[in-house]
């Protein structure tokens, strides 16, 4: 038996979450199929397990052992090794000598220098940050390099190779720009993460609540929502959370507002009316920005719910505390968690004493103030 293998395993409701070190997977697995894993990985036998759980399922030994060598075999299949030719010849490509744009994001009291190559790359990155955006300014603190080359975007960071991506990877190259904003900000490293999660997070002041959704759900408007009625956006869209802490931290990107709820958001933002609109068609959405209320960009709180919202036209509201097994289904495929096996465990212990709800709305001020029972528990849990 492969001893080189470490799993991690959280039983949630009547399942099993199970972690694989070799690939950063997580699988829901029923009780039996994890507790025929653990005695694998124990070194007991296959004919051993097969055995005794032929016998306690009263199922014949033939098809019992090939039901746990069809899992070995699965459970052990080799990872690719695959990788991009350009993670081993990069030193070969040569940085531009000159850039299009140059931008200056003050962040705190950080200054970010971002060249970008030409209008491509800026489009790939500013929409998001330009808020933050100051005149020319000679205290650098962090010097960012954006460039195509070859139809890969290269990213250095003070003269570091950071990585180079494809067309088709581009989301990955915007989230690694993400993560090496937040490790300047809050002077953290990549391990010192225990994930980044795609949702939006909202505070308290003392608190935060996570709020998650299918694209088109309405997960941004409700933010902005909440936002213009005394809670503060903490992050949008990329969502960190550190390993020391289990805390959420700021994140300073716009909120991203999609062309159908500019109408429903400009009495409260009139700014929306004039600001420039952008033109995603790989996701084939027209967004455009809007500014943060946030005004501490070191700020991190814990997080203890996760919401699923969804907007539902003329829908009555409903508010229902959900199975946890159904919302860590949801949250993981989109996220990014770190390889590390203490930081594995760290987010299996945070999930399993999280509350985890869905709310489908229609009218504004009930949600809001669904919201707020959430923020002083004191909502109905069934």
């Amino acid at each position: 038996m492969k001893n080189n293998t470490s799993f991690l395993y959280k039983p949630v409701e009547d399942k099993t979450i199970t972690w694989f070190e070799n690939s950063n997977k997580y699988l829901v697995l029923e009780n039996t199929t994890a507790g025929i894993l653990k005695r694998l990985s124990k070194g007991v036998s296959v004919e051993e397990i097969a055995k005794a759980l032929s016998k306690k399922l009263n199922v014949p030994l033939d098809k019992t052992i090939d039901f746990i060598l069809d899992l070995e075999k699965k459970i052990y299949a080799s990872k690719s090794t695959k990788k991009s030719f350009f993670l081993n010849d990069y030193r070969d490509i040569e940085k531009p000598t000159y850039f299009e744009f140059t931008k200056f994001y003050k962040i705190n009291d950080i200054i970010f220098k971002v060249a970008f190559l030409s209008e491509y790359e800026l489009y790939l990155v500013h929409p998001k940050f330009a808020h933050l955006e100051i005149e020319n300014s000679e205290n650098i603190t962090h010097e960012f390099l954006v460039f195509l080359n070859n139809k890969y975007v290269f990213f250095y960071v003070d003269k570091n190779f950071i990585g180079a991506w494809s067309n088709k990877d581009i989301h990955y190259f915007q989230g690694k720009f993400s993560m090496e904003l937040i490790q300047k900000i809050h002077q953290k490293e990549e391990h010192e993460w225990m994930g980044v999660f795609h949702a939006s997070a909202v505070s308290n002041t003392e608190k935060t609540i996570l709020f998650l959704g299918d694209s088109g759900n309405g997960k941004s408007t409700s933010l902005a929502l909440l936002q213009a009625n005394g809670f503060t956006c903490l992050a949008d869209d990329f969502v960190p959370i550190a390993n020391k802490n289990i805390h959420v931290y700021s994140f300073p990107a716009a909120i991203s507002i999609k062309k159908n709820s500019v109408e429903t958001l400009l009495p409260l933002y009139p700014e929306l009316q004039n600001s420039a609109e952008y033109h995603f068609k790989r996701l084939n959405k027209i967004v455009r920005y809007l500014k943060p209320n946030n005004t501490d960009f070191y700020n991190h709180l814990p997080c203890n719910d996760l919401v699923f919202i969804k907007y539902e036209k003329e829908s009555d509201l409903r508010v229902r505390q959900i199975s946890k097994i159904e919302a860590f289904q949801e949250l993981v495929p989109d996220s990014w968690l770190s390889p590390l096996k203490e930081n594995a465990q760290k987010f299996l212990d945070w999930f399993h004493q999280i509350n985890c709800y869905q709310i489908t709305y229609s009218n504004n001020t009930k949600m809001i103030d669904t919201v707020s029972k959430i923020f002083k528990n004191n909502i109905d849990k069934n």
